[in-house]
C-alpha cells in the first residue's frame, strides 16, 4: 500500500503553473496585472517568437524592495491581501501570489526592481524554480520582469504550444484587453523588435477608437448609467453594426476582463428584438460594483466571476442597455458624446411652456411657420424587360401564338351572359423532355435586382435568385468534397485584405490543408492575407468575405472538425458568400441558366437556411387577382 506523502515545492509550483500559465499569453496577463496593481502609468512589453522565447514587461510602478524580491517569487506571498476579509473584497487585479512563482517554475525568469526611494535597483534570477541570490543592478524606477524559454524544462507542455503566429495573436489579444480598460496608462508593445502598438495616455473614447476602430466608435452609443452601488459605462454598437462572432465583445468587472454568463445573457436579451438571431452585438462595457459583491476567486485564470446578487446585476445590465438602444431612431446615425450630457431638443428647453400658455394682451403669441405637409412619392421600378429575346421566343413558340390568335378571333364579338362565358383557355404545353417549355419556364425580366420573373406553362414563376444560386453552389461543393476535393480556380490578380493576428496565424498553420476546400491563402505580413484561389463555382463571389468565413470556422473548430462534423455548415457559409447578390443585373442567358441549374439540382426548392427559392402564380391565381371571369 502506497503511503501519502507531501509533494516537493518544485513539483507543486509546476502543477500550479499548469493551471495558471496555459500559454505565453497567460504569463503576460499575470505580469501586466502586477504592473497595474503597482500604480504604473507607463508599461512596455517586448515579445520574441510569440512570447515563447521572450516576454519582458517593464513599468514605472512602485517597485519592490530588495529584501522582498525572493518573496515575490514564492508561492502564496503577496502584498495585496492579508486576511479573509481582504480576500472577500479584492480590489486589485492580482491577489493570489502564485502568478510569478508559477511562471518562474517553468522558465528562466529575471526580476529587476527599484522602488522610488531606493538609490539603485536589485535583481533576482530564477532558473527552473531555483532562486539565485539577490544582486545589485541598473534599472530606472519601476520593475522589469523577463521570462525566457517558457516551458524549457517541461517538453510535454511545450509541445502543446501552437505556432509563433498563433501564440503572438493570443498575447496581443491579452495586451489589447488590458489596455482597453486602462486608457490613463501609456502602453507599448513590440514583437521581434518591431512596434505593434503604441498607445499614449488618452481618454476612453480615443482608446476605444484606437483598439476597436473608428468605425465602431462611429456606430457606437455612449452609455453611462448608475443605480446605487452599480454603475455601467462604455459604448454599445448600434444593431446595424452587428457581427458574425463574439470577437467584438468586451465586458469588464471592476477593470477585469471577464466572460460571465449572467452578463452575456442580459446583454443578449437587451438586443433581442433589434438584432437578427444569428448575429452578435458589439460592445465595450465597464461594470463597477462593490468588491464584496463579486467573487473573483472562482477560476485559476480569473476569467470567470460570480455575483452575489446575480438577479439584480442581470436586471441592471439589461435595463441599462435596453434603455440606451430604445433611445435610437430609424435613419439617425448614433453619435458619441464624451463627458457631455445629451442635448435636449429646442422644444423641451423653452417652447413647450409657450405651447400651453394662453396668450395675453401684453405678450402676443410669436408667429410660427405653418407645418409643411409631407409628400409621399411612388418610386419607379427599374424593370429590365427582355426585348432582345422577342425574336427568339417568336421562333420557339410562334405556332402556339398563331393558335391562340385563331381561338381569339373565333370568339363572339358581343359579350354573352356571365353564365355562358367559357373557362379561360389554357394551352397544353409539352413537357421539358419533349422539347417544350421547361418546368420553371423561360426568364422574362429581373425585378428590383432580387427576383427573376419567368413564364411557365401554368403562369408566372418568381425566383429568389440569391437563395436559388446558394442551394446550387452548396450542392456542387458537397458533391465535389465527397469525391476528392473542391476544384480551385486561381485568381489572375490575388486579392489582399487586412486581417487580424488570429486570421494570419490560422492561414499560416492550415494554409495547405485549406486547399482541399478550394481556398488558397498566402499571408503577406502580420496584418495582411492574399487570396490566390477560390472554388471554381465561387469565382464571381467576394473572395475576401469567403476567406474570412473559412478562417473563422477553421479557427473556432479546427480543420479536422470542419472537414467532418461541421462540413455542411462551412460549405453552406461558403455557398452563401459565393452566390449572386441582390441588385446584380443578370442577362437573360444568365437567368435562364440559373433556372436550368435549379431544375437539375436536388433540394433546390429551399435554400441552405430553409427559405423557399421559388413560387408559382398560375393563370387561375392571376385571374382571381384581376377578377377575370367574375
Amino acid at each position: 500500500m502506497k503511503r501519502i506523502h507531501r509533494l516537493p515545492d518544485h513539483l507543486v509550483n509546476q502543477i500550479a503553473a499548469g493551471e495558471v500559465v496555459e500559454r505565453p499569453a497567460s504569463a503576460l496577463k499575470e505580469m501586466l496585472e502586477n504592473s497595474l496593481d503597482a500604480g504604473a502609468t507607463r508599461v512596455s512589453v517586448d515579445l520574441a517568437q510569440g512570447g515563447i522565447k521572450l516576454i519582458r514587461v517593464t513599468d514605472n510602478g512602485a517597485g519592490i524592495a530588495a529584501e522582498d524580491l525572493p518573496l515575490a517569487l514564492d508561492r502564496h506571498a503577496t502584498s495585496k491581501i492579508a486576511s479573509l476579509d481582504d480576500l472577500e473584497s479584492v480590489g486589485t487585479l492580482g491577489f493570489r501570489g502564485e502568478g510569478l512563482a508559477s511562471v518562474a517554475s517553468v522558465s528562466r525568469l529575471t526580476l529587476i526592481s527599484r522602488p522610488h526611494d531606493a538609490e539603485h535597483a536589485h535583481q533576482i534570477i530564477a532558473i527552473d524554480g531555483t532562486l539565485h541570490p539577490v544582486e545589485p543592478a541598473a534599472h530606472p524606477h519601476g520593475t522589469s520582469v523577463e521570462v525566457v524559454d517558457l516551458y524549457f524544462n517541461t517538453p510535454a507542455r511545450r509541445k502543446f504550444l501552437k505556432s509563433e503566429n498563433t501564440e503572438y495573436a493570443h498575447c496581443a489579444t491579452t495586451f489589447e484587453r488590458i489596455a482597453l480598460a486602462h486608457p490613463q496608462v501609456e502602453f507599448l508593445l513590440r514583437h521581434n523588435g518591431k512596434v505593434a502598438w503604441r498607445l499614449p495616455a488618452q481618454g476612453a473614447q480615443e482608446r476605444v477608437a484606437a483598439l476597436l476602430g473608428k468605425d465602431f466608435v462611429a456606430a457606437a452609443i455612449e452609455l453611462d448609467n448608475q443605480a446605487g452601488p452599480l454603475s455601467l459605462s462604455g459604448f454599445i454598437a448600434s444593431p446595424t453594426y452587428s457581427k458574425a462572432s463574439r470577437d467584438a465583445q468586451y465586458f469588464y468587472v471592476n477593470g477585469r476582463f471577464v466572460r460571465d454568463k449572467t452578463a452575456q445573457h442580459a446583454l443578449r436579451q437587451a438586443y433581442r428584438d433589434v438584432l437578427h438571431h444569428d448575429r452578435h452585438p458589439a460592445y465595450a462595457l465597464f461594470f463597477q460594483l462593490e468588491p464584496s459583491g463579486v467573487d473573483v476567486n472562482v477560476h485559476p485564470t480569473k476569467i470567470e466571476v460570480r455575483f452575489r446578487e446575480s438577479q439584480a446585476v442581470h436586471q441592471f445590465l439589461f435595463h441599462s442597455v435596453h434603455k440606451a438602444l430604445a433611445g435610437t431612431s430609424a435613419g439617425a446615425a448614433p453619435t458619441v458624446q464624451m463627458n457631455d450630457a445629451p442635448a435636449e431638443p429646442a422644444l423641451a428647453r423653452g417652447e413647450s411652456a409657450a405651447l400651453f400658455q394662453a396668450p395675453t394682451s401684453s405678450s402676443p403669441p410669436a408667429a410660427r411657420p405653418a407645418p409643411q405637409p409631407f409628400h409621399y412619392q411612388q418610386q419607379s421600378i427599374p424593370l429590365s424587360v427582355a426585348r432582345e429575346a422577342v425574336g427568339v421566343y417568336d421562333k420557339m413558340f410562334g405556332g402556339m401564338r398563331e393558335e391562340e390568335r385563331a381561338l381569339n378571333q373565333a370568339a363572339p364579338l358581343m359579350p354573352s351572359p356571365a353564365s355562358a362565358l367559357p373557362h379561360p383557355v389554357v394551352l397544353a404545353m409539352p413537357d421539358h423532355d419533349e422539347g417544350g417549355i421547361p418546368p420553371l419556364g423561360f426568364a422574362l425580366a429581373q425585378l428590383h435586382g432580387v427576383y427573376i420573373l419567368s413564364q411557365c406553362a401554368e403562369g408566372l414563376i418568381l425566383v429568389d435568385m440569391h437563395a436559388a444560386h446558394e442551394r446550387i453552389v452548396y450542392e456542387r461543393l458537397k458533391t465535389a468534397l465527397e469525391t476528392d476535393a473542391i476544384p480551385l480556380q486561381p485568381l489572375l490578380l490575388p486579392v489582399s485584405f487586412a486581417a487580424d493576428r488570429m486570421e494570419v496565424a490560422t492561414a499560416h498553420e492550415h494554409g495547405e490543408e485549406m486547399k482541399t476546400l478550394g481556398v488558397e491563402l498566402a499571408p503577406l505580413s502580420p496584418t495582411q492575407i492574399a487570396v490566390r484561389g477560390v472554388p471554381v463555382w465561387l469565382k464571381d463571389g467576394d473572395p475576401v468575405e469567403l476567406a474570412r468565413a473559412v478562417l473563422k470556422d477553421v479557427r473556432e473548430f479546427g480543420l479536422t472538425q470542419v472537414l467532418t462534423e461541421r462540413r455542411n455548415e462551412l460549405l453552406a457559409t461558403m455557398a452563401c458568400h459565393g452566390a449572386v447578390r441582390a441588385n446584380r443585373q443578370l442577362t437573360l442567358p444568365e437567368m435562364n441558366a440559373l433556372l436550368r441549374d435549379m431544375e437539375a439540382t436536388e433540394r433546390s426548392g429551399q435554400c441552405n437556411h430553409g427559405r423557399p427559392t421559388w413560387s408559382r402564380l398560375t393563370m387561375r391565381d392571376l385571374d382571381k387577382l384581376f377578377m377575370r371571369g367574375q
